[in-house]
């Protein structure tokens, strides 16, 4: 069923369908479809070749993993994130598991179509390499902030960049429950619980999803940001819009998700 011109022209809006051609754009959009989940969706089974690259338009998406019994969260993701887009470019298996929370709003694109559109559009081919190259950004500052740190520094960065998305404040509201944070930080919920009291002297106020930095300056002495690690620091501010580039993938964790549809 072809999509209203109200649908279209919001799609024309999302950053990876901006840059297409006017040809390419009614290529990727023809047999696309518009999933609004009304439940957990899944939208790539790890190890599963998909048929269609996905956009979140709305809500949120969970990427995950397991082995030998075992699970972890890696990313939670905003819109207007691609997902799996390096699986749909080499039609490949997906790595991971990706599914939409109840109300999220995505963009199925037959994966096909969008691989025949970037052999022939530069524009096209360029925002895809574009996007692919925040998300290999991401995974190396994830990859760098697991290795070359511990918990306590982790989870200070990571309060100092709640801070700064939201806009500033010392009160926050962690946007996930505490056990998808310790997976999405390397820890097991035991381990954050035992950080947090860790930070309690450093002015750090935990009641719920709800957390108060009382002296967010001795925390940065603590965390001591780096911009080769961290979205949150100078780096961003000479950089105007690398940020955005980068934003919402495996270091990206921090947006809002209604208390009953979190992951």
């Amino acid at each position: 069923m072809p999509f209203e011109s109200t649908d279209l022209n919001r799609f024309r809006k999302l950053p990876l369908l901006a840059a297409a051609s006017a040809d390419s754009f009614a290529r990727l959009t023809r047999d696309a479809v518009l999933q609004r989940a009304s439940r957990r969706a899944v939208l790539t089974v790890e190890g599963e070749v998909s048929a269609h690259l996905a956009i979140l338009i709305e809500g949120a998406v969970a990427l995950e993993s397991g082995r030998d019994g075992h699970g972890a969260t890696l990313a939670l993701l905003e819109p207007s994130s691609t997902v799996m887009l390096a699986s749909a470019v080499l039609d490949a298996p997906a790595l991971v598991t990706a599914w939409a929370a109840p109300r999220s709003e995505v963009l199925l694109i037959p994966a096909e179509a969008l691989r025949q559109a970037a052999r022939t559009d530069p524009a096209l081919a360029f925002a895809v390499a574009e996007e692919l190259s925040g998300c290999y950004s991401g995974v190396v500052r994830a990859l760098k902030n697991q290795r070359l740190r511990g918990t306590l520094e982790r989870l200070a960065n990571y309060l100092l960049t709640q801070q700064r998305r939201q806009g500033g404040a010392t009160r926050l509201t962690l946007p996930s429950r505490k056990r998808v944070l310790a997976s999405l930080l390397g820890m097991t919920p035991e381990n954050l619980s035992r950080g947090f009291a860790s930070l309690a002297p450093l002015g750090v106020e935990v009641d719920g999803p709800t957390v108060t930095l009382r002296q967010p300056e001795a925390l940065a002495l603590l965390a001591s940001p780096d911009a080769s690690i961290d979205n949150h620091a100078a780096f961003d501010a000479a950089r105007p819009g690398q940020a955005d580039r980068e934003r919402r993938r495996f270091v990206a964790i921090d947006f809002p998700v209604p208390e009953d549809t979190r992951p």
